[in-house]
């Protein structure tokens, strides 16, 4: 009985950890911009996928909401933070669907398995980052109007860069599983 107590506070630990270190990261791959095509690219979309798929929808919808309340209280966090604002302001502001798309996304790559061919996972993944871009449109509709060209402001300049990290996450979906097996 004790040892599984020890298991089960250990697990915890290690949950905690994971998810105070992914929300760090997270803040990280929202402030980096790589050069690409038409726009400069973050890792955001990227860490939650792989979060996902990583340590399962729980630990990651976990990270997710732990990086959205920082953001929310005023850390920096956010991508074109503190520049354009911080907070509650921020948070409310054009991208706040794109952000609560995270949620989803991580939730529905946690169901990539390790049983899939690349293709299922390559599938799962598109579906995953596409939840981000429903909320975000619809968020960015509501506070801009429609009658603006929502897909080719919120969607468009993003498609390249979504596609390459998805690929690159289902190349190497496999080897994260391996790794998954020693957390």
């Amino acid at each position: 009985m004790e040892l599984i107590k020890q298991n089960t506070q250990s697990q915890i630990i290690k949950s905690l950890l994971v998810i105070f270190f992914g929300s760090i990261i997270l803040a990280i791959s929202a402030k980096l911009k790589i050069p690409f095509y038409p726009v400069p690219m973050t890792m955001q979309t990227f860490v939650v996928l792989f979060l996902g798929i990583s340590f399962g929808y729980k630990v990651a919808i976990a990270t997710i909401g732990l990086y959205l309340l920082e953001g929310i209280i005023g850390l920096p966090v956010f991508s074109n933070s503190p520049e354009r604002g911080v907070g509650l302001t921020y948070f409310t502001g054009p991208t706040m669907g794109y952000l609560i798309g995270f949620i989803s996304a991580c939730f529905l790559a946690s169901f990539v398995k390790f049983e899939d061919n690349h293709f299922i996972i390559f599938i799962k993944l598109v579906l995953s980052v596409s939840t981000i871009y429903i909320l975000g449109v619809f968020w960015l509709g509501s506070l801009i109007g429609w009658d603006k060209p929502i897909l080719e402001l919120g969607v468009m300049p993003f498609l390249l860069a979504e596609i390459f990290k998805v690929t690159l996450l289902t190349i190497i979906a496999k080897k994260i599983f391996k790794f998954r097996k020693f957390i």
